[in-house]
């Protein structure tokens, strides 16, 4: 149950890192650790006995591998897993709206549903609306888009603002970063229609759409750019 402070005070309530270890190092592991540090705070969890940092260092030498940090009750976890499928996602519009996402916790069952009905459809991943028809993210991703055509300069991307309650998330920070201007706002799923689409975490970086509802998803050689930059050196 939340207090009116916006504090939870709820057992078993956990917040969640996902961490890429690229080539043995792990090249936001700092972004991971802020992030996980204010949603303690603003949320009123308390913090794990463990330093996160040491915990998963051990694992800085992996050449490529995932890391699922899990933060509850005051401890905290590390499981490992391989690095996903890496080629272009086949994307649905999920039926199941999107629930506001400010904050990585446990609570993820709009994701969690969202997901299943992308299996269900044969598809890769899913895209959420708001319950007002706005689009949000993905199950695991923030999504980007390009307007304007691919021969017209400069950098013209759109994405969904924050204000809408979706994750902040390390990938689209870094995109935000890498890109002269961005347009964050409230966009109808019909402003994707015919538009070149990326999704962006911190686990595969920045990945193109292959098709969203059963529609191709034009090519921009800017994506491929931005996936050759996005990973610091």
């Amino acid at each position: 149950m939340k207090r009116e402070t916006g504090q939870v005070d709820k057992a078993g309530y956990g917040l969640i890192e996902t961490l890429r270890v690229r080539e043995g190092r792990m090249p936001f592991l700092e972004r991971h650790l802020a992030r996980l540090e204010r949603s303690l705070r603003e949320l009123g969890l308390p913090r794990p006995s463990q330093d996160i940092a040491e915990l998963v260092r051990p694992f800085a030498g992996t050449d490529e591998a995932v890391l699922r940090v899990e933060v509850c009750d005051g401890r905290a976890t590390v499981t490992v897993r391989e690095l996903p499928a890496r080629d272009p996602p086949v994307v649905i519009t999920a039926s199941e709206p999107h629930e506001p996402y400010p904050h990585k916790t446990t609570q993820r069952d709009c994701f969690v549903d969202a997901a299943v009905e992308a299996e269900v459809a044969e598809a890769d991943d899913a895209l959420l609306l708001t319950h007002e028809g706005w689009v949000a993210e993905g199950t695991v991703w923030s999504v980007f888009w390009w307007e304007g055509e691919r021969a017209e300069r400069g950098e013209r991307l759109r994405t969904p603002a924050l204000e809408l309650g979706i994750l902040p998330g390390i990938g689209r920070a870094r995109v935000l970063e890498l890109t002269q201007q961005v347009e964050e706002g409230r966009y109808p799923r019909e402003a994707l229609e015919g538009r070149s689409l990326f999704l962006t975490n911190a686990v595969r970086g920045v990945v193109p759409i292959a098709s969203l509802d059963g529609r191709p998803v034009p090519a921009d050689p800017r994506t491929a750019d931005l996936a050759r930059r996005f990973w610091p050196d």
